[in-house]
C-alpha cells in the first residue's frame, strides 16, 4: 500500500477512534449524573417531624425524633388489616432491605406506624413487622397522638366508623417518608416505589449524608 494511502487510512482511524472516546465520555458522565437522581420525591423546605411519642413492641415510648439517630429513617403509615396497599408497601421495605449491604442497614432504620390502634396493640404490630423483616421497628399508641405525628408529615390519617371487632374503619396515606438527622422528612416515595428504585434512592441519601 502506498505511503499517502497509510497516512490517510491512519488519519481517519484516529479520527473515529477520537469520536468514540468523546461519546464514551459523554455516556459516561450522563450515567454518573443519573445515579444520583432519585425515584423520590424531595421536599423543599421539608416537613418538621412531630415530636409527639408513640409507642413501640415493648411498650416503651418510641418518637420519631428522639428516638430516630440513625442516618435515615424510612417511615410508613397502615395497618395489619389493610387488605392490599400495605402489605405491598411492607413487602417493598423489606426487600429494600434485602439489597443494602450491612453498613447501610446499620445506618438506616425502617419503622412501620399503625394508623388501627385499636385492633393493633404491640404484640399484634410485632407479629406484623416480624413477618417482613424482624428488623423492621413497630409502634402503636393514642390515635390522636398517631393522627397528630402523621399530619406533621402530610400523612392523612382518618379513623371512619367502629367495627364489631372494636377496631375502626381506616383512611390513611400510603407514601413512604424519609426521615433525616435533623428530624426532618426531605423525601417522600409513592406506594407504586419499587425495591430497586427505593434501595438506589436510600444509597444515593446516604452517600449524601
Amino acid at each position: 500500500m502506498p505511503r499517502g494511502s497509510r497516512a490517510a487510512r491512519g488519519a481517519v482511524v484516529a479520527a473515529v477512534l477520537l469520536g468514540l472516546s468523546g461519546l464514551l465520555a459523554a455516556c459516561g458522565g450522563s450515567g454518573q449524573a443519573a445515579t444520583t437522581e432519585l425515584t423520590g420525591t424531595r421536599l423543599d423546605p421539608p416537613f418538621d417531624v412531630s415530636s409527639t411519642p408513640l409507642v413501640d413492641t415493648s411498650g416503651a415510648s418510641y418518637s420519631l425524633t428522639e428516638d430516630t439517630d440513625k442516618d435515615l429513617t424510612l417511615v410508613f403509615f397502615g395497618y395489619t388489616n389493610c387488605p392490599d396497599i400495605c402489605g405491598q408497601v411492607m413487602a417493598t421495605l423489606a426487600g429494600t432491605l434485602a439489597r443494602l449491604d450491612d453498613a447501610q442497614k446499620d445506618r438506616l432504620d425502617v419503622v412501620f406506624v399503625t394508623t388501627d390502634p385499636a385492633r393493633d396493640d404491640e404484640a399484634t404490630v410485632e407479629k406484623y413487622v416480624d413477618a417482613f423483616d424482624p428488623s423492621i421497628i413497630g409502634v402503636t399508641g393514642d390515635l390522636d397522638d398517631i393522627i397528630e405525628v402523621g399530619r406533621s408529615m402530610a400523612v392523612a390519617v382518618d379513623k371512619g366508623e367502629k367495627l364489631p371487632s372494636g377496631g375502626y374503619e381506616v383512611t390513611h396515606g400510603t407514601q413512604v417518608l424519609a426521615i433525616d438527622r435533623s428530624d426532618t422528612t426531605p423525601v417522600y416515595w409513592n406506594a407504586t416505589v419499587s425495591q430497586a428504585q427505593l434501595a438506589h434512592d436510600v444509597t444515593v441519601l446516604l452517600d449524601e449524608d
